[in-house]
């Protein structure tokens, strides 16, 4: 399967099933564009129609070089992933990764808070240790023979539960030599209650921490607001600033949300590079359709801009020595997702789940509250096995609508927390995003090819 676009003045082109990306000139272009549906005769003609002058020669060679990396099997590849989707399914099922709520409250109330200001559709609470300690057990004894294991302090606010986050960590790295085990944590925070300790602590042991800003104070301060109304653009920026320049090498990711309000993001993103951050996400608003917050049809251009300007700002800024990182354009060009990514996806529901403060298990954080989605609990384990073999279920492979779709080796089907809130089934496909996702795989390999071919030196 093929996919072809133009770019920032590039012709490339996608081999779906090798991963293959080449950046050819217009000739060749045209001459994969006609390679299905035309015999050499035809092709020769119409390039020569098309290009103009006795190209025959020339269109003749490229020809043979198109057909050299069919050979080599780089282009228009046969799917190899089909056999092992069907061996995935009966793989066993082990745990490598909890996103830990270890506080269902909030000290912001947004307004397009998924998590209904941190309650989830419950009441306030606050995890244990004991709890938590427990998680820790349940995610060891589940992981079989992986040795990284992944945990992320969620919400909520995590920060209102922050001791037992630090005991956790503590707990964890006291098991790691007993069970040949490595934890990576991650802290997922509104910036409110950052301070010395937070950030000295996060530093020494997080992996990673995220930082949810939305760009400009306006925007920012229209969305994410305390109880008195107050918006709290002022109170965390000093503190992320410190925090991203303290971690040194150390991941982070300055992560906004856009909405209905601000489909033209990419102001937002400029902005939080202009306040000196370099690792930074925006993602699209999760909620419902008829949400005032909701994305709409009417947005999808705005949008689609935005990440078009996104993706020419971040090869002239590498270009000029001051790059910067945008989560959903890290792609790597030379060897792509990795096979099992590929077909398997996020593993939502089968090697990810979420725990809730009182130890419930769901597929993620975008199902907690949903109490069709409880999967069982971390001292039972998984009890409601077939849902998770539904959630096994959800690929590349496993979607009709995206049988002949050139990027479902990148989306893997899609997030099956989106399809449920857009169509009521985790099967279903949530064809906004679907679009939008598209785009940004188109842009990404755009960047990347920008920025590998630009002149050095």
């Amino acid at each position: 399967m093929i996919h072809q676009y133009k770019f920032n003045g590039m012709n490339i082109v996608l081999d779906t099933f090798s991963g293959s990306i080449h950046s050819v000139d217009d000739m060749a272009y045209e001459v994969i564009s006609l390679w299905e549906e035309s015999s050499k005769e035809q092709i020769i003609a119409k390039i020569c129609e098309k290009f103009g002058g006795d190209r025959a020669k020339e269109a003749e060679e490229c020809i043979g070089e198109v057909q050299e990396l069919i050979d080599a099997g780089k282009l228009f590849s046969p799917d190899p992933y089909m056999a092992i989707f069907e061996r995935l399914k009966g793989k066993k099922q082990e745990i490598k990764a909890l996103c830990l709520h270890v506080a269902h409250t909030c000290n912001l109330n947004c307004s397009y808070c998924f998590a209904g200001q941190g309650r989830y559709k419950g009441q306030r609470a606050i995890m244990s240790l004991e709890t938590a300690k427990r998680a820790m057990d349940f995610l060891i004894e589940q992981s079989g023979n992986h040795r990284n294991l992944e945990v992320d302090f969620f919400g909520g606010e995590p920060l209102m539960n922050w001791q037992v986050c630090k005991d956790t960590v503590a707990y964890a790295r006291s098991l790691e030599e007993k069970y040949n085990k490595n934890f990576r944590f991650t802290l997922t925070t509104n910036g409110m209650l950052v301070d010395e300790d937070v950030i000295d602590f996060s530093n020494r042991e997080f992996t990673n921490v995220v930082m949810s800003l939305d760009g400009r104070k306006s925007v920012h301060d229209a969305k994410r607001v305390d109880y008195r109304g107050q918006g709290s653009y002022d109170k965390i920026v000093p503190k992320f600033q410190e925090f991203a320049e303290k971690r040194g090498d150390k991941n982070y990711y300055i992560r906004g949300t856009f909405t209905h309000a601000n489909p033209d993001f990419f102001e937002d993103i400029m902005h939080m590079a202009s306040l000196g951050f370099t690792q930074l996400s925006m993602e699209p608003v999760v909620c419902a359709p008829d949400d005032p917050a909701a994305l709409t049809a009417e947005d999808m251009p705005v949008i689609i801009e935005q990440y078009e300007k996104l993706a020419l700002e971040m090869i002239k800024r590498n270009n000029e020595g001051n790059p910067i990182t945008f989560y959903h354009y890290m792609l790597d060009l030379e060897g792509g997702p990795c096979i099992y990514k590929r077909v398997s996806g996020c593993g939502s529901g089968t090697e990810y789940l979420a725990v809730t403060p009182t130890g419930e298990l769901y597929p993620c954080h975008q199902f907690v509250g949903e109490e069709g989605f409880i999967m069982g609990d971390i001292w039972k384990g998984i009890t409601n096995t077939a849902l998770r073999e539904r959630f096994a279920a959800c690929n590349a492979y496993s979607r009709k609508p995206c049988e002949n779709c050139w990027a479902k080796l990148y989306c893997s089907g899609g997030c099956a927390a989106n399809s449920y809130h857009a169509t009521g089934e985790i099967e279903g496909v949530y064809e906004f995003g679907c679009e939008v996702f598209k785009r940004r795989v188109e842009y990404a390999i755009g960047v990347g090819v920008g920025i590998h071919s630009a002149p050095q030196g």
